[in-house]
Parts: structure tokens; sequence; C-alpha cells
């Protein structure tokens, strides 16, 4: 347990204790006094209550102060960390676009090509830092972006590893209104699975859109009916032998549930299919 945890824990205990105790007091003396019968019972309960109450409160406010300013100075300094961070990645990727347009021997634009991917790397580093920051302090914005967009952009960053799979997508131009980065990132684990666990024989992903309901199919091996409803806890696989930590659905449903998106699964006769109901984020 670090400092601050503990440091909070023992603040709201001893202000607990002294409210507790001044209630009890307060309580003692008021029945001695007047005596405790049915029909005074609310009149010293409920005040003593509500004192209690507001004595918690306002002692928690004035102690735990401190505790919350040290927060916003820490969220502070992370924001502007990650401001200053983007500054030479777009410096860098800058003068590779320059340097592209200049240099023509092969070692040359190799070592470019590394410097440029490496840049890559480090920008998408940069997005995941800005993006998972944000999401903790709950305050990520919403933005207007197309749903086929989405999928077709999720599928080409799985060129490399789909090899034999054929993806069908049958998607309109449906504008939704969400957290563009983490639908991206649900995307794009689903895809990557259903590419990932697909069928051996003629692999196939078949991702439709009909009556709010975005569907992304395969022909894989259908998931157990008794795994259905542990599917998306943390760390679960069906299948300890596989690559992975088994995170990829738990982000899924914790993004759908955060964003008001119902999620189920479908076991076919061959294959499963995942759908996702949009129908609160379509506009």
């Amino acid at each position: 347990m670090n400092s601050k945890k503990k440091d909070f824990l023992i603040s709201i205990s001893i202000i607990f204790t002294f409210c507790l105790v001044v209630v009890l007091y307060l309580n003692y003396f008021f029945i001695s006094k007047f005596g405790l019968n049915q029909e005074n019972f609310i009149y010293v309960i409920i005040p003593l209550i509500f004192l209690g109450l507001a004595i918690f409160l306002s002692f928690s406010i004035s102690i735990l102060k401190p505790l919350f300013k040290s927060d916003e100075k820490l969220e502070l300094s992370i924001k502007e960390t990650i401001h200053e961070l983007n500054i030479p990645v777009s410096t860098i990727q800058m003068n590779i676009q320059l340097l592209e347009k200049t240099i023509k021997d092969e070692k040359s634009i190799k070592r470019l090509e590394r410097i440029k991917q490496a840049s890559n790397n480090l920008l998408k580093l940069y997005e995941t830092m800005e993006y998972n920051i944000k999401k903790e302090i709950d305050k990520i914005e919403k933005q207007e972006f197309y749903l086929d967009e989405i999928i077709f952009k999720s599928c080409d960053k799985f060129d490399d590893i789909k090899k034999d799979t054929k993806i069908i997508v049958n998607v309109p131009n449906k504008i939704l209104l969400s957290d563009l980065n983490g639908f991206e990132k649900t995307i794009d684990n689903l895809i990557s699975n259903a590419i990932k666990y697909n069928s051996k024989d003629n692999p196939f992903v078949e991702i439709t859109f009909k009556d709010s309901i975005l569907s992304i199919y395969n022909n894989g091996e259908k998931i157990d009916t008794k795994n259905l409803f542990i599917v998306f806890e943390k760390y679960f696989q069906e299948n300890p032998s596989n690559d992975g930590f088994g995170l990829g659905l738990a982000m899924v449903k914790e993004f759908c549930d955060k964003n008001k998106i119902t999620i189920n699964i479908e076991t076919l006769e061959f294959g499963n299919k995942f759908n996702l109901n949009l129908k609160n984020i379509i506009i």
C-alpha cells in the first residue's frame, strides 16, 4: 500500500471515530436527560445522524483537501509532460518528411525508414499514454466519425497477419458520436481476434451492419457455451496455450459498458459472431 492510500485511510478512520464518539456522547446525553421512548426516538436519533454526517463531511473536506490538491498537481504535471513529449515527436516526423525528399542512396533510405518506424512507434505510445490518462480522469471528449472508415482502417492494420483470411466488409457510412480512440481499440481487438482464432481451412471474416447492430463473424472453432459468461473477464483464455494475456475482450467489454453499447456473442453452427448494438451512439 502506498503512502497516499495509507494517509487517506488513516485520515478517514480518525474522522469517522471522532464523529462516532461525538454522536454516541450526544445520544447518551439526550437519553439520560429526556429518556428514550417511541415518541421521542425520531426527534433524538435522526437529528444526531444528520449532525454526525455534517461533522464528518466538514472535517473530511478540510483534512483531505491537501491530498486532493496533490492529485490535481500530479494530473496537471502529467498533462504538461505529455504535451511536451508531442513536440519532439512532431519535430522528428517533420524532418523525416523533408529528408525523404532529398535522400537518394539506398542505405540512407533504409536508415531513414527505421527512424520513421521508431518515430511512429513513439507517437503511438504517446497517444496511448494520453488516452489512458484521460480515461482514468474521465475527460474523454466524444467525437463524430464514420463507422465504415474505422472498420476499413482497422482491417488495413492487419494486412500483415491475415495471410489467407478473406475479409468481407458490408458496412454503411453511419456517423457515430463516441470516444473515437476507445472505439478504434475495440474494433481492432474484435477484428484481430476474428483473424487470430479463425478456421485453419478457408479462414473467413465477415463484418456487417443491420438495424443498428454491428456484427463481426468468423468461421473458427465455436466458443464453448459454458464460457460465454466469462469470456469477457480479465485474463480469461479458453485455450491457455494461446499467446496473449486475455485482456483484449475485457477491454472491449469495459468500453462497451461505459459507452452504453450492448455486446453479445452468438455461437453458430460454423463459427462465432460478436454483435455490438450501436443505437446509443448513432447520430
